[in-house]
């Protein structure tokens, strides 16, 4: 695989991460579903998962870059698990509406594994890593690539707003119902 290839696979995996973070975050605007504290930490999973992808949109692909995202991947995965473990008793109803069947914990869980694999499958391609002395020359990444990663950051951002506004500048609740700084505002 060569290092174009590779690029342009984390630009790939980057807009599969802006995805599940734009989808979440319609959930949670067009359904009124407020993310409770596990659901927040799944979210920031993503956006960390995300983190290799870019650094190797930006620097080139590394084997380290890699690393990263799969400890967030693996991190995300034991608390989408935990997530689902709370709600796996016959007759829970489980935390938000399902989509597609599955809560979001559930997806995330499918969605943290997929990563797993998929970024260690990248691993496996040596190729990806070898300097063919474009290191000297950096290659400006394509706008595709760029998009890919002002598109995660962007949701980031919001997602990050949307969870101060939530939480305000405590703990969250547990079974949140209203955005705490617009309770105090308003």
């Amino acid at each position: 695989m060569t290092r174009s290839l590779a690029v342009t696979l984390n630009a790939l995996g980057l807009y599969a991460v802006a995805l599940v973070l734009a989808a979440a975050f319609a959930a949670q605007l067009l359904l009124h579903e407020l993310p409770c504290p596990l659901c927040l930490l799944q979210r920031i999973q993503f956006a960390v998962l995300a983190i290799g992808p870019i650094l190797n949109v930006r620097f080139g692909p590394r084997p380290s870059h890699y690393a990263l995202s799969l400890l967030a991947a693996v991190a995300g995965a034991a608390f989408s698990t935990r997530q689902v473990l709370l709600h796996i008793m016959p007759g829970d109803a489980g935390y938000g509406t399902a989509l597609f069947g599955y809560h979001y914990y559930t997806l995330a869980l499918i969605g943290f594994v997929t990563a797993i694999i998929l970024l260690a499958a990248m691993l496996l391609f040596d190729r990806q890593f070898e300097d063919d002395g474009a290191a000297a020359h950096p290659v400006a990444p394509s706008p595709f690539a760029t998009a890919a990663v002002w598109l995660v950051i962007g949701l980031t951002a919001l997602n990050v707003v949307s969870t101060l506004l939530e939480c305000g500048f405590g703990a969250c609740a547990e079974n949140p119902a209203v955005y705490e700084l617009l309770k105090r505002g308003g």
